[in-house]
């Protein structure tokens, strides 16, 4: 194989004056003059990519004498604070909820019970069981009838029904 130098002063030649080609002259001057950046000491702040000193525009002290340097302490009790109010409102939010599907399990078992009057607003109703497993709504109390009885219930203005 041969030398890279060979290969570069070969191309570099000028065939027709069989003389060196001037542009050779300037190739060994680029080749041979490596770009030598000046090295400075460890106590001087020299950014080598923008060429520059810029020590003073650090987020850190630089130098020896410069003021004391300590990281920032971050006080992360809020979260904690924050974990416990979110599990509350959690629990807050499952009790709704629970509260919620007992309602509408009440409201859907009276609505599927048989009735035969116009229910009014605000007034006590009693919810029993038959024997053959059948509901019905009446005005008779649990008191006065011999029936399984299930709860007393009351119409409110949204159409749901409340157990008392």
């Amino acid at each position: 194989m041969k030398n890279k130098d060979e290969i570069v002063e070969r191309e570099m030649w000028d065939h027709y004056s069989e003389l060196p080609n001037p542009a050779w002259y300037e190739y060994k001057e680029i080749v041979g003059r490596k770009k030598m950046k000046k090295k400075y000491p460890d106590s001087v702040v020299y950014n080598y990519e923008t060429e520059e000193f810029d020590a003073k525009i650090k987020a850190y002290p630089t130098s020896v004498g410069a003021s004391k340097f300590e990281p920032i302490k971050v006080d992360k009790s809020d979260s904690i604070k924050a974990n416990k109010y979110f599990e509350s409102r959690l629990d807050e939010l499952k009790d709704e909820y629970k509260t919620l599907v007992e309602e509408y399990n009440w409201t859907s078992l009276v609505y599927k019970s048989n009735y035969n009057f116009q229910p009014i607003l605000g007034e006590p109703y009693h919810l029993y069981e038959k024997e053959n497993k059948t509901l019905f709504l009446s005005l008779i109390g649990p008191n006065d009838w011999n029936e399984l009885y299930i709860g007393t219930f009351k119409l409110l203005n949204s159409g749901k029904w409340e157990k008392i």
